[in-house]
């Protein structure tokens, strides 16, 4: 059934963080295996999402290497700003608007909603064209979210064993 450790009225505390990490963690992991490693084998785009954190970074007058750009990627948004998203703000939207479905389609359903937000919005923030014009990036960036959306949930399911 449909997922979220999170009971209405919970906060953040060291269980649930550890939770984000690990799930976050995995997530990310596959999203960078499908876009820096699988997609350019199958002759695709090539993601570069530490890129993206760094044009954002930049045109918000911060800091902009190599570090930044990854710490931005993988940590704040891999680790704690999308496992967030999903535990504080769509898991319980979807239950109250939708109720308890299976967790695959809300999952991919919030990895859709990831990629509009990264690549149509923060591109656009970053002073990059709207959904990178359409491009193959923009098309592996949608599997990429997507996947990251499912594998966070699955994630989620086997730690806590639901």
């Amino acid at each position: 059934m449909f997922y979220s450790p999170v009971k209405p009225g919970r906060f953040i505390n060291a269980q649930t963080l550890g939770l984000m990490f690990v799930a976050g963690f995995f997530a990310s992991n596959a999203f960078d295996l499908w876009g820096q490693m699988i997609s350019p084998a199958l002759g695709w785009a090539n993601l570069s999402p530490h890129g993206l954190a760094r044009s954002l970074l930049s045109s918000l007058g911060l800091p902009s290497g190599d570090f930044a750009g990854y710490f931005v990627h993988f940590y704040l948004v891999g680790l704690i700003g999308y496992p967030l998203g999903w535990l504080f703000i769509f898991a319980p939207i979807w239950a109250r608007v939708v109720g308890q479905t299976h967790w695959f389609i809300p999952s991919a359903i919030y990895g859709f909603g990831l990629w509009v937000f990264a690549i149509g919005g923060i591109t656009t923030i970053a002073g990059l064209p709207f959904f990178l014009g359409f491009t193959g990036i923009t098309w592996v960036a949608l599997f990429g979210h997507v996947l990251y959306g499912i594998v966070l949930v699955a994630v989620l399911r086997v730690i806590t064993r639901d």
